[in-house]
């Protein structure tokens, strides 16, 4: 069974969500990125990598707010609704099975751009009942978590290299993305990666 059939199959049986409720869209006025918990607050947004001869790469990623792993991506030579509900999807399949805080499903939050408001992106938003959230505009440091991150990522993979297409970018993005969750100490997550920080939070309250 592909990716996509698995998908489908976990949304009719609600694996990937609790409840729904039913918001007006609201702005993130104030609030920072961050989160008290996994899967609280996820964040969202596009940047865009040289890839050689193939142009430009359009890589879209969701970081979960609180222990800071890319929990979905999509790496294409296109950056469409379709791209980000495909990173949205990967997303809900990395956290399927775990529990939302307090029954909550996350908080997603993205720029104002018009993927994020497209009709197809706030459909899959619906579909798997997240609610958006979105950034005033002008205000990048409110979705400071995923800047940073793709800071990280064109400082010490991107830029580091002069890649001939997009094949080989989309290998080494790969490689280094794997990292950052598996291996990459964060100094605001006691010096643990990612996915290491998760599991022991996730122990402290088993």
């Amino acid at each position: 069974m592909n990716r996509k059939a698995v998908y489908r199959v976990l949304r009719l049986k609600q694996w990937l969500l609790q409840h729904r409720t039913r918001t007006p869209r609201p702005r993130a006025q104030r609030l920072r990125s961050r989160a008290a918990q996994s899967n609280q607050r996820w964040a969202m947004d596009v940047t865009h990598i040289p890839c050689g001869r193939d142009g430009w790469g359009h890589l879209t990623a969701v970081i979960d707010g609180h222990d800071r792993e890319i929990i979905g991506y999509e790496f294409a030579l296109r950056g469409r609704a379709k791209e980000a509900e495909r990173a949205l999807e990967a997303a809900c399949l990395t956290r399927v099975g775990t529990l939302w805080p307090q029954g909550q499903p996350p908080v997603l939050r993205s720029d104002n751009g018009l993927i994020f408001q497209s009709r197809r992106f706030r459909q899959a938003c619906r579909d798997d009942r997240l609610q958006q959230e979105f950034m005033t505009p002008y205000t990048p440091e409110q979705n400071g978590l995923i800047e940073r991150f793709f800071r990280s990522l064109k400082e010490e993979c991107v830029w580091q290299y002069h890649f001939a297409g997009f094949e080989e970018a989309r290998r080494a993005v790969s490689t280094w993305m794997q990292w950052y969750n598996e291996g990459r100490p964060h100094q605001a997550l006691q010096y643990r990666s990612p996915q290491q920080y998760r599991r022991e939070q996730a122990a402290k309250v088993a």
